[in-house]
């Protein structure tokens, strides 16, 4: 099942806009429809207005009415485990629940899965605003 997201996710990877830092990004994320979306990072020469693989991939998700991520995958190529900064730890917060899978990828296939809530334990949400 998760072989159409890393396909997805390597796509989008290949595709990424980062003359800066060189490290390219993809994201691919399930919706509640079943469809895939996928996204790149995006850097910026305003360092801080680039955007990462998955806040693209969550747009992308959005636009198309989903409103829910059912599972999401991140590939990068790395020593370590590219796992999503902060800031989208808390977007794919907005649009799941602390047991949806987030699975860690290289090219070559996922290396990790782990829930949001191990990446994001005791995390604030739309219910915290009831």
């Amino acid at each position: 099942m998760t072989d159409e997201l890393l396909q997805t996710a390597c796509t989008a990877r290949e595709q990424a806009h980062a003359p800066y830092s060189k490290f390219k990004v993809g994201a691919a994320v399930r919706g509640e429809s079943g469809k895939i979306f996928g996204g790149c990072n995006i850097e910026n020469a305003a360092y801080p207005e680039g955007i990462c693989a998955e806040t693209a991939a969550i747009a992308a998700m959005v636009l198309a009415g989903d409103s829910k991520i059912i599972e999401l995958l991140v590939v990068g190529v790395s020593d370590q485990p590219v796992t999503p900064c902060g800031g989208c730890r808390q977007r794919i917060r907005e649009f799941a629940g602390p047991y949806t899978p987030i699975h860690i990828a290289s090219p070559d296939g996922v290396e990790q899965t782990l829930t949001l809530g191990e990446l994001l334990p005791q995390s604030f949400g739309p219910e915290n605003l009831s």
